[in-house]
């Protein structure tokens, strides 16, 4: 009998030791995102070459930007899908209600907290984030496959239940500016918070009355050296300095949702409730003239 149980964090431990369970979902969440030095343009590339190169025995690929991303506005590549394109999405992966997941990635953990934070909008909680990714597991000398080795389950059957409190849009963020309950978080790194970095989207800087605590970094919350979240004291200090802690409530963002995920399911980990991403970000904040930015 399997322990119906699932850790937000989960361990390479208790991975390898549940592989064969039949309710276990394993999803690599790999995206290779990178900005132009000069013109701050992006390219994203598919993390299913890795895949097919490598994975942990039985999980499944998911390409986030085609799959688990509303398509239609190119400048703003990450929207939060409709309820029916996300069950659609998990159903085709075998996940079900009655399922726990477990998402990795090869970059950082941000790619696998999307896809955590979009399952918990859509009312599923049974999901774990692999700590470290497929970098950690792999340097522990971990199982890895090459074979399309995935579970062949019966039909699969998910059942949005749709938290929007989870999400916010510009408006939210707008009002959020001014609201001295409200601790708004900045994950990108320091430089493009202070605005001294490359332009990627329409204008440099952040949003006003924003902390920065990036995602990734020398400063970020996931080590550079081992890809895995540094330890909750770390992180609770760091929050508590950004003022997250002692907020009634705390909106991430980024430049398009994705570290923002990352520093949401931190403070998660934290049990900071009451945290919601907004999914617009920056890149549809700094093309909108009309919406504040700062810069140092």
């Amino acid at each position: 009998m399997t322990d119906a149980a699932i850790p937000q964090l989960v361990e390479p431990d208790w991975l390898e030791e549940r592989l064969d369970e039949p309710d276990l979902r394993i999803i690599d969440c790999t995206v290779h995102l990178e900005f132009d030095p000069e013109t701050g343009e992006r390219h994203t590339e598919s993390g299913r070459d890795d895949w097919n190169r490598a994975h942990v025995p039985g999980s499944v690929f998911v390409n986030i930007p085609t799959a688990l991303s509303e398509t239609d506005d190119p400048d703003y590549p990450y929207q939060l899908p409709s309820e029916d394109e996300f069950a659609a999405t998990m159903e085709q992966l075998g996940v079900g209600d009655d399922h726990r997941v477990v998402l990795y990635d090869s970059e950082g953990n941000a790619w696998a907290a999307r896809v955590w934070w979009l399952l918990r909008t859509f009312g599923f909680d049974r999901a774990g984030v692999l700590n470290g990714g497929f970098a950690t597991w792999t340097a522990q000398d971990r199982p890895v496959s090459s074979a399309d080795d995935r579970p062949t389950p019966s039909r699969a059957s998910f059942t949005p239940d749709v938290r929007p409190e989870l999400i916010v849009d510009k408006a939210d963020v707008l009002a959020a500016i001014d609201d001295e309950t409200c601790c708004l978080i900045n994950g990108l790194r320091p430089e493009d918070h202070d605005g001294d970095g490359t332009v990627k989207y329409g204008r440099p800087g952040r949003i006003p009355s924003s902390a920065n605590v990036p995602a990734v970094g020398e400063t970020g919350i996931v080590d550079q050296e081992t890809a895995q979240y540094r330890s909750r004291e770390e992180l609770r200090r760091w929050f508590a300095e950004a003022g997250a802690l002692d907020a009634d409530r705390v909106i991430t963002y980024c430049g398009g949702a994705i570290a923002a995920s990352s520093v949401a399911f931190a403070l998660a980990l934290l049990g900071v409730d009451d945290v919601a991403v907004y999914d617009g970000s920056l890149a549809e904040w700094g093309r909108d003239e009309s919406c504040p930015m700062v810069s140092d």
